[in-house]
């Protein structure tokens, strides 16, 4: 039997217990973190290097609770580049896309990064995370 790969696309950090949930079958997990939370005042600047320390952290901190590995194209302001980089290298199964909802979502959470999953061809589940969560 074939090992089934999931790629992970957090905007956000996570519970752990709820993604591990969602994963349980995935035999191989690829995280990718972009940095989202970036204002366009710092996107139009490239004062970005805080948002991308903190995609960083949320990279690591999701997939140390999944048992994932990092995908090391991750953290970039352009969320669909990113998952593109990512199918690249990394053929899943599925893809597990984690975003904010409502007012709380970027600019970047957008129908770019939709687009790119969505074309992708691989099926696409989507978490949207109630405020405070």
């Amino acid at each position: 039997m074939a090992e089934k790969k999931a790629l992970v696309v957090a905007t956000t950090d996570v519970d752990e217990r709820e993604l591990r949930d969602e994963l349980v079958d995935a035999d191989q997990i690829r995280v990718v973190t972009p940095a989202a939370k970036v204002s366009k005042l710092a996107w139009l600047t490239g004062d970005e290097d805080e948002e991308r320390a903190e995609a960083r952290e949320t990279a690591e901190h999701v997939a140390d609770a999944v048992g994932g590995e990092v995908d090391p194209t991750s953290h970039n302001t352009d969320a669909a580049q990113d998952v593109d980089d990512a199918l690249r290298v990394f053929q899943p199964d599925e893809i597990l896309v984690i975003t904010r909802s409502g007012e709380d979502k970027t600019w970047l959470e957008d129908e770019a990064l939709q687009k790119a999953v969505n074309d992708s061809g691989v099926p696409v589940r989507l978490i949207e995370l109630k405020p405070g969560s």
